[in-house]
């Protein structure tokens, strides 16, 4: 089941309760580390990543949180994303209308896909609109899952409809 971008909203109420977040380089190297893609439109919605990612021992790259980005973007800015994608475990793209339209999300992803990375899709529903479809025939996803006595967020291979459940080791297998 795609994950709603209003449970990511509800999700997002958590953050200044529950994480202690380090700005910049340092949360970036305490665990287990992930790049996220992701429109800053969506800031709501990476909040509530963010808390879910946490409590599977995953810290998340995020770029409005990073104090050594140039005020206006330019090519220092591409170089530190660069960078950036190259020194994390794994690379995660938030698919929502705005990172669709988002014209460094496609050259995220298109950079992150020539290096040796693993890629991962987290689809959105909004309405009756579901984002991500057109990655998920190539790259594993983060989606909800469910069993008999649990739910939550789970990965799932390509067109799979069972997953493993989400932690900072099922991330890097």
């Amino acid at each position: 089941m795609t994950i709603r971008q209003s449970t990511l909203q509800n999700k997002a109420s958590s953050y200044y309760k529950t994480i202690n977040v380090n700005d910049g380089i340092e949360a970036f190297t305490t665990k287990r580390s992930a790049f996220l893609c992701h429109s800053h439109k969506d800031e709501q919605l990476v909040k509530g990543l963010i808390v879910i990612f946490e409590e599977a021992g995953v810290d998340l790259y995020i770029d409005w949180k990073d104090h050594t980005m140039p005020e206006t973007p330019n090519k220092e800015t591409a170089s530190i994303i660069q960078n950036r994608i190259k020194q994390s475990d794994v690379f995660l793209f938030l698919a929502t209308s705005n990172s669709k339209a988002s014209r460094w999300c496609p050259w995220e992803i298109g950079y992150a896909d020539a290096t040796p990375k693993k890629i991962y899709i987290i689809p959105t529903i909004y309405g009756n609109t579901t984002y991500g479809n057109e990655y998920l025939e190539l790259y594993k996803r983060v989606d909800i899952g469910s069993s008999d006595t649990k739910e939550g967020y789970a990965i799932f291979e390509p067109n799979a409809q069972k997953g493993q459940w989400l932690s900072s080791q099922t991330l890097l297998f």
